[in-house]
């Protein structure tokens, strides 16, 4: 049920909420600046929306930049007027009943808190259109009113009687008739779970505040979702509206005991084909006061329960640049805290710096997310850049490469971390519970020196780094121990050489001084191997830091011979059993913290 853009101010803040909202640390010169730029926009905005009915942004992005301008008015002028959209002439009808609007609900937790100890509780599809009151004297439509405020709007009657949906008369004896309902674009069979909102409440806006007749009027059908002084019995209020040419309320509106059937009815109609756009659902108390005493923001017989948005705006509070294995400089955005279905995002991987220059992303700017596959953040769009553009200087990625980094140094840090954590994946060595954190902690001891030091480490070295105690050390030790068992291809992903999985698995070498002595030749009869890769094994193989590594790996006696296999395992069939227990454990910690360098959590 939602109306024009202008909203009783006070109303959106108690809807929307601000509780994650930081103050910017700006001047006061600069905060004015970047006030008023914003006021500007959203007045650019609302004079093609009201007076020419185009939407040239998202309703959900004009919500959460307003949201935005007024947290800023908060912090930097909290004594001025908060920001409210101008409606065309004023907006001088005055609503015979005000339309109160329906406070948004959270979650299944919120809607049970709400419904106790309510009776007679109905649910309702919210449609998405445009908010509208109708009203009948003597039986005949006499003006069709646009929600505006709550308390004023524009007069649309001209365009009722191009709207066949809206009967024009209807059979009453009563001397008025007050009405509130949703215009809405007419669907057939719309999936809100697979085919969106399709822009459909921005062409109802268009059409109904174009100042020349459209032809999309015939195609816009009425949701009446509230008779302020009708029937205080709902299914006698539903039937009458039906005789009265307003079908769809009784057909969409269902009589709920709890929480859990509000939920099964959203999830229902969220995946059910309708014939309109909805962005969620309405819960209604039968019982209400008289029409006479309705005010914005004080209708708490009906609530909302909106569907989770596809896609989420929020600010970026700072910027990380990472440094991959390969040398590849990543650009990480820090988020205020959003809810993005099941997950609270709080940080976006943009990608590389080519395309942060491209996108213009800094501190303090709106951008809209999404989830891509397997729940991964997604930068969807920036929203609204902040006037002032102080741009950092990102690492430079000349200084890194595919051969840096296999030692550890200040300058390196961030590299050959990526490089640890690779090599502790299952595809790589198999080194369950050892992730990025616990690299980091041995980083610390300055007891790694190079890729593979940590072959040489003992439970105590490892224990003298902050967080591990002695039997966690000891687990760590035995998994380092049981990586001399892997096979040499284990050995070649390791040190980062690049090759695919089909050539790595048909490599029949079994040693160092095999791999060594290929040729260029050699690697392209390889699956998947083409003249180009060919030469990077090549020069990655002849680099004189990857011999050094492979010579401590052949002093290590790594890969082990296969008559030492069977030694290794029976020696360590103990410590095996024990680290076996606890594997399922560790793989679910290691997740857990790739999923916290992602998503913040």
């Amino acid at each position: 049920m939602k109306g024009c853009r202008c909203v009783v101010v006070a109303l959106l803040m108690f809807f929307t909420g601000g509780a994650g909202a930081v103050c910017p640390a700006w001047t006061p010169a600069r905060a004015e600046k970047e006030i008023t730029l914003l006021q500007q926009q959203l007045r650019h905005w609302d004079e093609a929306y009201y007076r020419q009915g185009k939407s040239l942004i998202t309703d959900a992005d004009y919500d959460s930049l307003q949201q935005r301008l007024r947290e800023w008015q908060h912090c930097f002028s909290p004594a001025s007027p908060a920001y409210t959209a101008q409606l065309p002439d004023k907006g001088e009808r005055l609503h015979p009943v005000a339309h109160t609007g329906v406070k948004k609900l959270a979650d299944k937790l919120a809607v049970a808190y709400w419904m106790q100890g309510k009776e007679s509780l109905w649910v309702q599809p919210k449609v998405d259109g445009l908010a509208v009151t109708l009203v009948y004297r003597q039986g005949e439509l006499v003006s069709l009113i646009s929600r505006g405020d709550g308390v004023r709007g524009e007069e649309w009657f001209d365009k009722a009687h191009d709207i066949p949906a809206i009967p024009q008369r209807i059979h009453t004896e009563l001397p008025e008739i007050i009405l509130q309902g949703e215009l809405f674009l007419q669907m057939t069979d719309h999936q809100q779970a697979r085919q969106g909102g399709k822009n459909a409440r921005a062409q109802v806006a268009g059409t109904m505040m174009s100042k020349i007749a459209s032809p999309l009027l015939p195609a816009l059908g009425i949701f009446i979702w509230a008779w302020p002084d009708g029937p205080q019995s709902m299914p006698a209020r539903l039937e009458q509206l039906a005789q009265w040419g307003f079908p769809l309320a009784k057909q969409w509106s269902r009589e709920v005991r709890d929480e859990e059937e509000v939920a099964e009815w959203r999830d229902h109609w969220f995946n059910a084909a309708l014939p309109f756009a909805t962005d969620g659902v309405v819960i209604h108390q039968a019982q209400r006061p008289a029409g006479k005493n309705w005010l914005p923001g004080q209708g708490d017989w009906a609530v909302a329960w909106k569907y989770q948005p596809p896609v989420v705006s929020s600010e970026v509070v700072s910027m990380d640049f990472t440094v991959g294995r390969t040398g590849k400089v990543s650009v990480v955005l820090n988020l205020l805290p959003v809810q993005l279905d099941d997950k609270t995002v709080k940080r976006v991987n943009l990608g590389s710096v080519r395309r942060w220059r491209e996108q213009d992303i800094l501190p303090g700017d709106q951008v809209a997310l999404s989830l891509a596959g397997q729940g991964i953040p997604r930068l969807e769009r920036v929203v609204w850049r902040v006037a002032d553009r102080d741009y950092p200087q990102p690492p430079d990625e000349n200084a890194r490469h595919m051969l840096s980094c296999f030692y550890a140094s200040a300058e390196c840090r961030e590299q050959f971390l990526a490089r640890l954590s690779w090599l502790s994946r299952k595809a790589v060595l198999d080194i369950p519970g050892v992730q990025r954190s616990t690299w980091q902690r041995l980083l610390s001891t300055d007891e790694i020196t190079h890729l593979f030091s940590w072959l040489t480490l003992r439970p105590e070295q490892i224990a003298s780094a902050s967080g591990i105690s002695l039997a966690r050390a000891k687990q760590i030790w035995h998994r380092f121990n049981l990586t001399r068992q892997q096979p040499l291809r284990r050995w070649i992903s390791a040190l980062g050489i690049p090759l695919p999985r089909a050539a790595l698995n048909a490599l029949e070498d079994t040693c160092w001084e095999a791999l060594l002595s290929r040729q260029t030749a050699d690697w392209q009869r390889l699956p998947g191997v083409g003249a180009v890769m060919a030469e990077k094994v090549v020069t990655h193989l002849r680099d004189a830091q990857t011999q050094q590594l492979i010579a401590f790996l052949q002093q290590q006696g790594i890969p082990a011979l296969p008559s030492m296999l069977g030694m290794g395992i029976v020696e360590n069939r103990q410590t095996q059993a024990e680290a076996q227990r606890n594997q399922t454990r560790d793989e679910a910690e290691q997740q857990r913290d790739d999923n916290h360098r992602l998503m913040g959590q």
